[in-house]
Protein backbone atom coordinates (compact mmCIF):
# COMPACT_ATOMS: atom_id res chain seq x y z
CA UNK A 1 0.00 0.00 0.00
CA UNK A 2 3.35 2.47 0.62
CA UNK A 3 3.78 4.76 3.16
CA UNK A 4 0.83 6.05 2.88
CA UNK A 5 -1.05 3.70 3.83
CA UNK A 6 1.03 1.52 5.84
CA UNK A 7 2.21 4.07 7.94
CA UNK A 8 0.37 7.17 7.89
CA UNK A 9 -3.47 5.45 8.02
CA UNK A 10 -3.00 3.27 10.94
CA UNK A 11 -1.89 6.08 12.69
CA UNK A 12 -5.13 8.42 11.34
CA UNK A 13 -7.12 5.90 12.44
CA UNK A 14 -6.07 5.50 15.92
CA UNK A 15 -6.13 9.35 16.90
CA UNK A 16 -9.69 9.44 14.85
CA UNK A 17 -11.30 7.03 16.14
CA UNK A 18 -11.20 7.46 19.43
CA UNK A 19 -13.23 10.39 20.67
CA UNK A 20 -15.59 10.69 23.25
CA UNK A 21 -18.55 10.06 21.02
CA UNK A 22 -16.88 6.70 19.29
CA UNK A 23 -16.15 5.84 22.89
CA UNK A 24 -19.55 5.46 24.00
CA UNK A 25 -20.63 3.42 20.94
CA UNK A 26 -17.54 1.30 21.66
CA UNK A 27 -18.52 0.41 24.73
CA UNK A 28 -22.36 -0.60 23.72
CA UNK A 29 -21.18 -2.76 20.53
CA UNK A 30 -18.50 -4.55 23.12
CA UNK A 31 -21.14 -5.33 25.79
CA UNK A 32 -22.61 -8.23 24.67
CA UNK A 33 -19.16 -9.87 24.43
CA UNK A 34 -17.84 -12.91 26.11
CA UNK A 35 -15.88 -15.81 26.42
CA UNK A 36 -13.79 -16.31 23.34
CA UNK A 37 -13.52 -13.19 21.55
CA UNK A 38 -11.71 -13.10 18.10
CA UNK A 39 -11.78 -9.27 16.84
CA UNK A 40 -11.37 -8.23 13.30
CA UNK A 41 -9.26 -5.74 12.43
CA UNK A 42 -8.08 -5.43 15.52
CA UNK A 43 -6.11 -1.96 15.30
CA UNK A 44 -4.51 0.17 18.15
CA UNK A 45 -6.53 -1.56 20.36
CA UNK A 46 -8.70 0.48 21.26
CA UNK A 47 -11.85 -1.30 22.02
CA UNK A 48 -9.79 -3.50 25.01
CA UNK A 49 -10.92 -0.59 27.59
CA UNK A 50 -14.77 -1.61 27.10
CA UNK A 51 -14.21 -5.76 27.05
CA UNK A 52 -16.77 -6.42 29.48
CA UNK A 53 -15.85 -8.93 32.27
CA UNK A 54 -17.53 -12.24 30.51
CA UNK A 55 -14.79 -12.01 28.12
CA UNK A 56 -11.63 -14.38 28.91
CA UNK A 57 -9.40 -14.00 25.87
CA UNK A 58 -9.28 -11.82 22.37
CA UNK A 59 -7.61 -13.44 19.34
CA UNK A 60 -6.79 -10.29 17.01
CA UNK A 61 -6.55 -10.30 13.55
CA UNK A 62 -4.64 -6.75 12.23
CA UNK A 63 -3.19 -6.92 9.07
CA UNK A 64 -0.87 -4.13 10.28
CA UNK A 65 2.30 -4.24 11.88
CA UNK A 66 2.01 -0.46 12.45
CA UNK A 67 -1.52 -0.82 14.14
CA UNK A 68 -0.38 -3.66 16.17
CA UNK A 69 2.34 -1.79 18.08
CA UNK A 70 0.50 1.03 18.66
CA UNK A 71 -2.13 -1.21 20.89
CA UNK A 72 1.69 -2.50 23.02
CA UNK A 73 0.98 -0.28 25.73
CA UNK A 74 -3.17 -0.92 25.33
CA UNK A 75 -2.94 -4.82 25.71
CA UNK A 76 -0.23 -4.02 28.34
CA UNK A 77 -2.55 -2.84 30.62
CA UNK A 78 -5.40 -5.35 29.82
CA UNK A 79 -6.40 -8.04 32.20
CA UNK A 80 -7.90 -9.66 29.13
CA UNK A 81 -5.55 -11.88 27.51
CA UNK A 82 -5.04 -10.93 23.86
CA UNK A 83 -3.18 -12.91 21.17
CA UNK A 84 -2.56 -11.57 17.50
CA UNK A 85 -3.80 -14.89 15.27
CA UNK A 86 -4.23 -13.63 11.72
CA UNK A 87 -3.90 -11.14 9.32
CA UNK A 88 -6.69 -11.56 7.02
CA UNK A 89 -10.00 -11.34 8.58
CA UNK A 90 -11.09 -13.39 4.76
CA UNK A 91 -8.78 -15.79 5.46
CA UNK A 92 -8.79 -16.78 9.25
CA UNK A 93 -7.03 -19.96 9.96
CA UNK A 94 -9.10 -20.99 12.75
CA UNK A 95 -11.36 -24.11 13.40
CA UNK A 96 -15.02 -23.85 13.19
CA UNK A 97 -17.52 -22.89 16.14
CA UNK A 98 -14.21 -21.97 17.60
CA UNK A 99 -15.50 -18.56 19.36
CA UNK A 100 -18.36 -17.42 21.43
CA UNK A 101 -18.14 -13.74 19.99
CA UNK A 102 -16.73 -11.81 17.40
CA UNK A 103 -16.30 -8.46 17.41
CA UNK A 104 -15.51 -5.99 14.37
CA UNK A 105 -15.16 -2.15 14.63
CA UNK A 106 -14.52 -0.16 11.73
CA UNK A 107 -13.12 -2.81 10.10
CA UNK A 108 -16.13 -4.14 7.14
CA UNK A 109 -15.88 -0.86 5.37
CA UNK A 110 -12.04 -1.54 4.69
CA UNK A 111 -11.77 -5.21 4.16
CA UNK A 112 -11.81 -5.75 0.27
CA UNK A 113 -13.97 -8.53 0.19
CA UNK A 114 -16.56 -8.52 3.19
CA UNK A 115 -19.01 -11.29 1.83
CA UNK A 116 -15.88 -13.40 1.95
CA UNK A 117 -15.01 -11.71 5.87
CA UNK A 118 -18.46 -12.27 7.44
CA UNK A 119 -19.19 -15.85 5.70
CA UNK A 120 -15.47 -16.94 7.84
CA UNK A 121 -16.81 -15.27 11.08
CA UNK A 122 -20.09 -17.72 10.46
CA UNK A 123 -18.22 -20.47 10.47
CA UNK A 124 -16.06 -19.82 13.66
CA UNK A 125 -18.41 -18.77 15.41
CA UNK A 126 -20.72 -21.14 18.00
CA UNK A 127 -24.16 -21.58 16.87
CA UNK A 128 -25.03 -19.55 20.19
CA UNK A 129 -23.04 -16.82 19.20
CA UNK A 130 -23.07 -13.10 18.53
CA UNK A 131 -21.63 -11.39 15.93
CA UNK A 132 -20.82 -7.59 17.55
CA UNK A 133 -20.42 -4.41 14.71
CA UNK A 134 -20.10 -1.02 14.73
CA UNK A 135 -19.19 0.49 11.55
CA UNK A 136 -20.16 3.48 8.92
CA UNK A 137 -21.64 3.15 5.75
CA UNK A 138 -24.51 4.20 3.47
CA UNK A 139 -26.76 6.59 4.54
CA UNK A 140 -30.50 6.02 3.34
CA UNK A 141 -31.10 9.53 2.47
CA UNK A 142 -30.64 10.07 -1.31
CA UNK A 143 -28.58 12.87 -1.44
CA UNK A 144 -26.00 11.74 1.28
CA UNK A 145 -25.93 8.58 -0.48
CA UNK A 146 -25.35 10.63 -4.08
CA UNK A 147 -22.07 11.82 -2.54
CA UNK A 148 -21.07 9.29 -0.95
CA UNK A 149 -20.95 7.58 -4.03
CA UNK A 150 -19.48 10.37 -5.59
CA UNK A 151 -16.25 10.24 -3.19
CA UNK A 152 -16.13 6.62 -2.66
CA UNK A 153 -13.05 6.45 -4.62
CA UNK A 154 -11.43 8.89 -3.02
CA UNK A 155 -11.79 7.54 0.32
CA UNK A 156 -10.38 4.74 -1.00
CA UNK A 157 -7.46 6.12 -2.22
CA UNK A 158 -6.79 8.32 0.98
CA UNK A 159 -8.25 6.06 3.70
CA UNK A 160 -6.51 2.71 3.01
CA UNK A 161 -9.33 1.15 0.72
CA UNK A 162 -12.19 2.21 3.17
CA UNK A 163 -15.43 2.73 1.72
CA UNK A 164 -18.12 4.74 2.02
CA UNK A 165 -21.03 2.96 0.44
CA UNK A 166 -21.46 -0.59 1.91
CA UNK A 167 -25.11 -1.32 3.51
CA UNK A 168 -23.63 -3.02 6.69
CA UNK A 169 -26.75 -4.52 7.89
CA UNK A 170 -27.49 -5.83 4.35
CA UNK A 171 -24.30 -7.31 4.19
CA UNK A 172 -24.24 -8.99 7.76
CA UNK A 173 -27.73 -10.22 6.71
CA UNK A 174 -26.35 -11.63 3.87
CA UNK A 175 -24.10 -13.78 5.60
CA UNK A 176 -26.63 -15.97 6.76
CA UNK A 177 -26.73 -13.54 10.51
CA UNK A 178 -30.01 -12.92 11.90
CA UNK A 179 -29.61 -9.21 13.03
CA UNK A 180 -30.92 -8.67 16.61
CA UNK A 181 -30.28 -4.84 17.53
CA UNK A 182 -29.75 -2.57 14.86
CA UNK A 183 -29.50 1.42 15.37
CA UNK A 184 -28.33 3.63 12.85
CA UNK A 185 -28.01 7.39 13.03
CA UNK A 186 -25.67 10.05 12.08
CA UNK A 187 -22.81 11.42 14.62
CA UNK A 188 -23.46 14.64 15.62
CA UNK A 189 -21.83 17.50 13.52
CA UNK A 190 -22.10 19.91 10.33
CA UNK A 191 -24.32 18.50 7.55
CA UNK A 192 -21.16 18.23 5.21
CA UNK A 193 -19.45 15.26 7.67
CA UNK A 194 -22.93 12.94 6.72
CA UNK A 195 -21.44 10.89 4.01
CA UNK A 196 -19.07 10.18 6.73
CA UNK A 197 -20.91 9.48 9.72
CA UNK A 198 -23.54 7.76 8.78
CA UNK A 199 -23.14 4.65 11.43
CA UNK A 200 -24.43 1.12 12.48
CA UNK A 201 -24.54 -0.51 15.42
CA UNK A 202 -25.77 -4.23 15.39
CA UNK A 203 -25.39 -7.24 17.55
CA UNK A 204 -26.40 -10.35 15.22
CA UNK A 205 -26.43 -14.26 16.01
CA UNK A 206 -25.83 -16.74 13.19
CA UNK A 207 -29.06 -17.97 11.41
CA UNK A 208 -30.32 -21.35 12.08
CA UNK A 209 -30.07 -23.55 9.12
Amino acid sequence: MGVWGDHVVPRLADRTLRSPVISELRAEVCAPLRGRVLELGFGGGLNIPWYPEAVTSVAAVEPSDVGWGLSERRRARSEVPIERRGLDGQQLDEPDSAYDAVLSTFTLCTIPDPVAALSEVRRVLRSDGVLCVLEHGLAPDDRVAAWQHRLDGIQQRMAGGCHLVRDIAELVRDAGFEVTRLETSYLEGPALARPWSYGFLIAARPRAA
